[in-house]
């Protein structure tokens, strides 16, 4: 029986520190930043080597309070936060469009297959998006 105490459903994760410490291993790259809807600051870890590492280093106690941030911004629903980002991130996948695919985004998907992910910029601009275009499909249903 569902009360205000014990809701009947439990809020589903959205995002996985599972996850967020083997993005954090290429960390130095800013990829857990990027995975935790934080792109401006992945964009500068990106170019300055995590700060130097320091603030790479300083990320690892970071990632229980980034996923924290995360569940709370992002909508749960019918998409996997963690599927969509292995689709985007690993090698050749994310170029080809595998993970607009997953999202439903069929013609996107054929032309980021027919042209590389528009040369790379698409894949970079899903980089920066793919948490708030994930987080609007969940929120419609």
């Amino acid at each position: 029986m569902a009360t205000a105490a014990y809701p009947a459903v439990l809020p589903q994760n959205t995002h996985s520190q599972v996850v967020g410490y083997v993005a954090w291993l290429f960390g130095f790259l800013g990829l857990h930043r990027f995975y935790y809807g934080k792109p401006v600051t992945g964009t500068i870890w990106f170019f300055t080597g995590g700060l130097l590492l320091i603030g790479w280093i300083v990320d690892f106690f970071l990632i229980p309070s980034m996923d924290a941030h995360a569940e709370r911004r992002y909508f749960p629903g019918r998409l996997d936060y963690n599927v969509a980002w292995i689709l985007l991130v690993i090698p050749f996948f994310g170029i080809i469009g595998l993970h607009r695919f997953y999202m439903g985004k069929v013609v996107t998907g054929v032309i980021w297959l027919l042209t590389g992910g528009l040369c790379g910029i698409g894949w970079l601009y899903d980089l920066w998006t793919l948490n708030e275009q994930v987080s609007e499909i969940n929120a419609q249903g």
